[in-house]
C-alpha cells in the first residue's frame, strides 16, 4: 500500500476537516475529479455516512449524478484515489472491489449483493499512547489490483473509516466512493469471501463501535472480510 502527502503548514487546522475521494489513479495518472469515479452525495459538503444499513455505505452515489468513465487496466497493475483534502482523523483505509455481473458493465451495475471482496485493509500500529494508521495526514492511497483477478468489469470501492468519535453506536464515520473499471490481462483467481453493502457490516462491530482513546485497545480488527491477495 503507497500512501502520500503533503502536510500543510495549516494541517492542524483541518483537525475537523472532511473530505471526499473525487479522482482514480490508475495506468500510473491520476484522473480529474469524477472522471471515472461516480459522483458522491458528499461532494459539496464532505459529510460522511455514518448509518451501515444505507444503502449510501455501498458507493455514497448522488441521486441524478453524471455518467462516470470506465478505466482499462491489467491485473496487477495499481489503482488508487486522491481525496480532496488530506485525510486527518484517525482509522483505517479499505479497498473492496466487485465483479460486475454478465449482461452489465461497470457503468451500469449498482453494487447490490454480495459481490465485494477486499482487496487492501490497514492496521495500526499500537503503543502505549494509542492507535495510529499510516493514512493519517495522507492523501493518496494506492494499492495493486490482484495479478489472479479474472478479466471483466468491476467497480472498485475506497473507504476510511474515521474513528474519533466511534465509541458510540453510529459515531464512526465512513468516507468512501466507487470508480469503475475494465481489468485486462486478467488471472483465474476466484476473489473471495464476499459481502454485500448494505449487510456486511453491523453498527456494533468491533471495528465500528470502539474507544480508541480509553482505555488504549491492544488490538484493533477492521470490519468485513479478510483480504483476498489472489
Amino acid at each position: 500500500m503507497k500512501y502520500s502527502g503533503t502536510l500543510l503548514a495549516f494541517a492542524a487546522g483541518l483537525a475537523s476537516a472532511h473530505y471526499n475521494f473525487p479522482d482514480l489513479y490508475s495506468n500510473g495518472a491520476l484522473s480529474s475529479d469524477w472522471e471515472y469515479v461516480r459522483e458522491t452525495t458528499n461532494f459539496q459538503s464532505n459529510g460522511p455516512v455514518t448509518d451501515v444499513t444505507s444503502t449510501q455505505i455501498r458507493c455514497y452515489e448522488l441521486a441524478g449524478r453524471p455518467q462516470a468513465n470506465t478505466s482499462t487496466v491489467k491485473a496487477g497493475s495499481t489503482i488508487g484515489f486522491k481525496a480532496d483534502n488530506v485525510v486527518t482523523h484517525p482509522g483505517p483505509i479499505q479497498f473492496y472491489m466487485a465483479k460486475v455481473p454478465s449482461g452489465q458493465t461497470a457503468a451500469t451495475f449498482d453494487g447490490s449483493g454480495s459481490v465485494w471482496f477486499k482487496i487492501h485493509t490497514e492496521e495500526p500500529t499500537i503503543n502505549s499512547t494509542g492507535l495510529f494508521w499510516a493514512s493519517t495526514n495522507q492523501q493518496e492511497f494506492q494499492v495493486p489490483i490482484p495479478a489472479a483477478t479474472p478479466s471483466g468489469d468491476y467497480l472498485v470501492r475506497i473507504e476510511h473509516i474515521a474513528l474519533h468519535q466511534a465509541q458510540t453506536q453510529g459515531g464512526a464515520q465512513f468516507y468512501l466512493a466507487c470508480g469503475q473499471l475494465t481489468v485486462t490481462n486478467g488471472g483465474s483467481g476466484s476473489p473471495g469471501p464476499t459481502i454485500a453493502f448494505p449487510g456486511g457490516y453491523s453498527a456494533t462491530d468491533p471495528g465500528i463501535l470502539i474507544n480508541i482513546y480509553y482505555p488504549i485497545p491492544t488490538s484493533y480488527t477492521p470490519p468485513g472480510p479478510a483480504v483476498w491477495s489472489g
